[in-house]
């Protein structure tokens, strides 16, 4: 066998594993700080950018500088100038589905069905890294849309509490902090919001059900602002079992009535 050895010689400069520095152009780092910002999901799709003024003053650049960053990430399609109103961020994520898609999904079991189980997978592990990432602004945040959902409930119309419910789940996957998630969720979003108001749509039929969702958010809230993972996952597999189970009765109860409404038409025909 033949072993072959490599001596590092540690005296030798040019053995040292240095590259020079190469400067940084400043619309370089202009470029860089949006495109985080908008891959952190803090500037979202038709966000629209301060002026040209504005925005060199906070970068703190030359405008012939901002101009060339813009122009890049106009050219990447990340940003997009419209004539008259300004520079805005680009519809970069869309939607996973088509509107017709959607519909689609809420008009079958199967599909309605595995959008839950989905759900509770991606949203309870994104609840369990909220607990452990989040920040306190974050925290903050879901504890002020909880706060919107509690107030809502008092109102007769459900509209309001299913918007901010939406919302919340939502904010408990930007608290995660992982932007796959963050991008393929919101991207999701139409799904989600449709999903919430079907769900709640349907669910509102049994009387009690509207309480036992906003204490199930309780518990997921009160389990992320204690910083829990454990429970908060499993604060949201809970709720999301229960939405579940309260589907699959109500379709029971549908069918039961639509075959009771065919033997009392019967009967009925049968006294004539």
């Amino acid at each position: 066998m033949i072993r072959l050895t490599v001596t590092f010689n540690a005296t030798d400069p040019c053995a040292m594993p240095f590259r020079p520095v190469q400067p940084e152009k400043i619309s370089t780092a202009v470029t860089r700080q949006i495109e985080q910002l908008i891959l952190r999901g803090i500037l979202r799709p038709s966000d629209r950018l301060p002026s040209e003024r504005e925005l060199s003053d906070r970068f703190g650049v030359s405008r012939p500088s901002l101009r060339e960053a813009l122009a890049d990430l106009q050219e990447r399609g990340l940003l997009v100038s419209r004539a008259g109103s300004g520079v805005f961020v680009a519809d970069v994520l869309g939607s996973a589905f088509s509107p017709a898609l959607i519909q689609l999904f809420a008009a079958h079991d199967e599909a309605v069905f595995d959008a839950i189980a989905f759900r509770r997978d991606m949203e309870g592990l994104a609840a369990e890294r909220a607990a452990r990432f989040a920040s306190d602004t974050d925290l903050q945040v879901i504890q002020t849309i909880f706060d919107k959902m509690e107030a809502a409930h008092q109102k007769r119309d459900p509209a309001d509490e299913a918007q901010h419910d939406a919302d919340f789940h939502l904010a408990i996957i930007e608290a995660s902090h992982n932007v796959i998630m963050l991008h393929m969720m919101r991207s999701m979003y139409d799904l989600l919001r449709e999903g919430v108001f079907y769900n709640r749509q349907v669910m509102f039929k049994q009387r009690p059900t509207r309480a036992i969702l906003l204490d199930q958010h309780r518990a997921m809230n009160a389990a992320l602002q204690a910083r829990d993972p454990e429970q908060a996952r499993a604060a949201v597999v809970a709720h999301m079992d229960y939405v579940e189970g309260a589907l699959r009765d109500q379709r029971r109860a549908d069918r039961n009535e639509d075959i009771a409404q065919l033997r009392h038409a019967h009967e009925k025909s049968r006294e004539i």
